[in-house]
C-alpha cells in the first residue's frame, strides 16, 4: 500500500479542489496564463486570484471546447490569436457605479471645471478622459457634471472614455442600465438625464445630451496612445492597482507627459502616487494635480 503525504488544511482543501475541477489548473499553468496577462495588459495576477482567473477561463474553455489549460495557453501563444481579446475580457475586472467616490465629481464640479472655464475661456476647449472607463458608468457621471457646470452650446468639450475590454465598452456606448444602478441618485438627477422605456420598467438609458460629450474607444493603456492633443483632466481610478510599481511609474508619467499645465489626475481610494512619481501633488482624496 503506497504512502499517502500529509497536508495541512489549506494545502488538502487546494488538493481536492483541484482535483474535483472539470480542468485541473497546475501551477505551471498559472504562470504560464499570468506571464501572458502581464505582457498583454501589465495587470499582475497574484496567487489570491487564481480560483477567480479560474472561473472566468473556464468558461472560455468550454466555448472552445478544449481538455485543459495546456491547450487553452497554446491558443492563446498562436500568433496574432483571436482568443486573445476575449482572454483579455475575461480576467480584466470591472466594478463600478454612478458617482462612484462622489468627492471626486464635487471636487471637479466645484473647483476645477470653474477654473478651466477661466484659464481656458480663449479657447473654449475641455477635454476629460475617462481611463479604464469599464461599463460607462463613470463617463456618464462625468458628462452630467459637465453638462450641469458648462454651457456645452458655447463650449467645445469632450470626454474621451477607454477600457481594455471591447464587451464593456459596447455596455458603456449603449447607454442603458439596470434601474437599481441609479437607485441612489438624486431624483432631480434621475429625471433629468435618464429615459424610461414603459416596455422595460427594470431598465433606464442616458439621455442622448450625454452621449453627445463622449466618445468611447478601446485602449491598451501600456500600448501607443492615439490621443494628439492634451488633456485638463485624466481619471484613472482602481486601474493601476493591479500593475507592478515600474508598470505605474511609466503609466503617471506618460499621464503627466499628455496633461495640460496644471492639469489634474484622480485616482482610486486604494492608490497613490507615494514613491512612484514626483510630477504631481496631493491635493487630499487622491486628488493630484501636475507640477511639472
Amino acid at each position: 500500500m503506497s504512502e499517502v503525504p500529509e497536508y495541512t488544511l489549506s494545502q488538502r482543501e487546494n488538493y481536492v479542489a483541484t482535483e474535483q475541477r472539470e480542468f485541473p489548473m497546475t501551477d505551471a499553468n498559472f504562470a504560464r496564463i499570468a506571464s501572458l496577462a502581464s505582457d498583454h495588459t501589465g495587470i499582475v495576477l497574484g496567487p489570491h486570484k487564481r480560483d477567480m482567473i479560474y472561473g472566468r477561463l473556464a468558461r472560455r474553455m468550454r466555448a472552445l471546447r478544449l481538455q485543459n489549460f495546456d491547450q487553452y495557453c497554446d491558443v492563446l501563444a498562436q500568433d496574432r490569436s483571436p482568443e486573445l481579446s476575449n482572454f483579455i475580457n475575461a480576467i480584466t475586472t470591472n466594478l463600478t457605479s454612478f458617482f462612484r467616490e462622489s468627492h471626486h465629481f464635487e471636487f471637479l464640479q466645484d473647483t476645477v471645471l470653474p477654473q478651466l472655464k477661466i484659464t481656458n475661456r480663449a479657447s473654449k476647449r475641455i477635454r476629460i478622459w475617462s481611463a479604464g472607463c469599464s461599463t460607462g458608468e463613470e463617463p456618464y457621471s462625468l458628462s452630467i457634471t459637465l453638462n450641469e457646470s458648462v454651457d456645452l452650446k458655447s463650449w467645445d468639450a469632450k470626454i474621451l472614455a477607454t477600457d481594455l475590454d471591447s464587451n464593456v465598452l459596447q455596455h458603456g456606448s449603449n447607454g442603458v442600465y439596470d434601474i437599481q444602478r441609479i437607485e441612489n441618485m438624486a431624483e432631480e438627477r434621475k429625471r433629468k438625464w435618464f429615459l424610461k422605456d414603459p416596455q422595460r420598467p427594470d431598465v433606464v438609458k442616458v439621455k442622448p445630451v450625454l452621449q453627445d460629450s463622449i466618445r468611447f474607444k478601446r485602449l491598451n493603456l501600456l500600448e501607443a496612445w492615439p490621443m494628439k492633443g492634451s488633456f485638463d483632466v485624466i481619471f484613472c481610478r482602481n486601474v493601476v492597482i493591479y500593475f507592478s510599481k515600474d508598470t505605474q511609474r511609466v503609466l503617471f508619467d506618460r499621464y503627466a507627459d499628455i496633461l495640460s499645465d496644471g492639469g489634474y489626475l484622480f485616482i482610486g481610494h486604494s492608490e497613490t502616487l507615494h514613491r512612484v512619481t514626483d510630477r504631481f501633488r496631493s491635493l487630499g482624496k487622491t486628488i493630484y494635480q501636475k507640477i511639472r
